[in-house]
């Protein structure tokens, strides 16, 4: 894998606005993906060196991989609007919570590959919450995040951009069977920090022996 890559991210709220940051600061390029170039969430973002926005579909030209984190109800309106997508990752940062999501899909990385040319997408970044991108370490440790997808050489991108953002290790789940096994396990998270009252400061931490 290339050391430095072009990354557009699409949905510059707080998911692609804390991977944006921290993957500028490992010495990636970062195409933030805009309707309104003049009008968007994240505008601070900009003054990162780093940091530069472009139209979505301009964005995804110039970019090897494409992070998607809008809401998930806007999915399929976004992979739409990409472009091009042929040869290039995605990686979906994004989840039906709630029933609320594509329409006629149980999740959006099958929406995603219904409506682009690109073979190659990951779920990956979904399952915790924004604040644990921005500081992935819990007493002194960094969490780990978890992917699936049938591309290997896009679960080799996912993997290498989750260790660039700060997390441990982003293990493999498996492959597009497992989408929605993902989107169920970052509700998980949600159910945990959101519902039960835990709070968004926890995370999920493989241990081996």
């Amino acid at each position: 894998l290339s050391q430095s890559m072009n990354i557009a991210i699409i949905g510059s709220g707080n998911v692609g606005g804390a991977l944006a940051s921290r993957w500028a600061a490992k010495g990636h390029r970062i195409f933030l993906g805009v309707r309104d170039p003049q009008h968007f969430k994240g505008q601070a973002l900009t003054e990162l060196p780093a940091v530069a926005v472009f139209t979505i579909p301009e964005a995804v030209r110039q970019s090897e991989a494409i992070l998607l984190a809008t809401p998930a109800t806007a999915a399929i309106e976004v992979a739409q609007s990409l472009g091009d997508t042929a040869g290039k990752v995605i990686l979906d940062a994004m989840n039906v919570v709630m029933g609320r999501g594509p329409q006629g899909f149980s999740n959006t990385a099958d929406a995603i590959l219904a409506h682009t040319a690109s073979r190659d997408v990951v779920k990956c970044f979904n399952t915790t919450g924004f604040n644990n991108m921005k500081d992935p370490i819990y007493q002194g440790m960094p969490i780990d995040l978890f992917m699936a997808g049938d591309s290997a050489r896009g679960k080799a991108i996912a993997r290498q951009l989750a260790i660039d953002a700060g997390f441990a290790e982003c293990y493999d789940a498996g492959g597009n069977d497992k989408f929605q096994l993902m989107e169920q396990f970052a509700f998980f998270w949600i159910n945990l920090a959101m519902m039960q009252g835990l709070g968004r400061e926890i995370g999920f931490k493989l241990l081996r022996r």
